[in-house]
């Protein structure tokens, strides 16, 4: 189990500019990137990515499609999931680069790891990026049956857990409800669990599943297609607060959540 010592926080903030499925446009960049040593901003990019600004440190992980004006946003950190288009972008991981950039990418991404001189890592391996610890975690999906593994075990694919002065947010990139997860058990504050398609990622019911069995303070839906954010709230919002002290916080593509440590 991991320890988590972080408090109660709120929402201040959920912005948008997206039309259709293509983001045009940020506001973000209108918001100081700068953190204090008692706020944690999240920002939900496209698809499963996500930008975390923290104690003066900006980390993105599965960074994809994003708008030419990001460029004023550099990473001190990039983390990727695995290798699939809708996760990993060149262009884009160099459009954030800095000098100092560290580039974090599973072992098995040779080339991206070459062309970033990067960090290859495998499951349980960490990362010091200033301040925050990181932790590479297990990302995997099961074989329908007739078919093989989208996500296959072997390919070590990594989640990432990123511990902020006890505040750990959870990144599951594309993973199905896996035993692995008991380890995670009262440990999260803030998990962001993908919504499917359910031969890709975990899938309605299993997302719930997963919230009620490491008991997260927060989670944000990442990795949706059309409504089926919307339509994940609606269906089970009303679980999830009935059987967790689990906090459903909906944001939109591009949407940001400042949370008050």
């Amino acid at each position: 189990m991991l320890s988590s010592t972080s408090t109660k926080i709120g929402l201040i903030v959920a912005l948008a500019v997206v039309v259709g499925a293509i983001p045009v446009g940020i506001y973000v960049l209108n918001i100081p990137a700068t953190t204090t040593q008692d706020t944690v901003k999240v920002t939900l990019l496209y698809n499963a990515g996500v930008m975390i600004e923290a104690n003066e440190l900006r980390i993105y992980i599965d960074p994809v499609e994003l708008p030419a004006n990001y460029s004023d946003l550099p990473a001190d950190a990039v983390l990727i999931t695995h290798d699939h288009g809708d996760h990993y972008d060149s262009s884009i991981v160099q459009m954030l680069q800095k000098q100092g950039t560290i580039n974090v990418f599973p072992e098995m991404m040779t080339g991206a790891i070459a062309a970033f001189s990067g960090i290859g890592v495998s499951p349980m391996d960490h990362v010091q990026v200033g301040s925050l610890n990181i932790t590479a975690f297990y990302m995997y999906t099961f074989a329908p049956e007739g078919y093989n593994a989208s996500h296959p075990t072997e390919s070590n694919y990594t989640s990432y857990i990123i511990d902020i002065d006890g505040f750990t947010i959870f990144h599951a990139g594309d993973s199905k409800n896996i035993p692995e997860y008991e380890q995670l058990v009262g440990g999260i504050d803030l998990a962001l669990l993908p919504l499917g398609p359910g031969c890709q990622t975990m899938y309605r019911e299993e997302v719930v599943d997963v919230i009620q069995l490491i008991l997260p303070k927060y989670m944000v839906p990442i990795h949706f297609a059309g409504e089926e954010d919307v339509v994940f709230v609606v269906l089970y919002d009303d679980e999830i607060t009935s059987t967790t002290d689990c906090q459903l916080v909906h944001l939109p593509y591009f949407g940001v959540h400042i949370f008050e440590v």
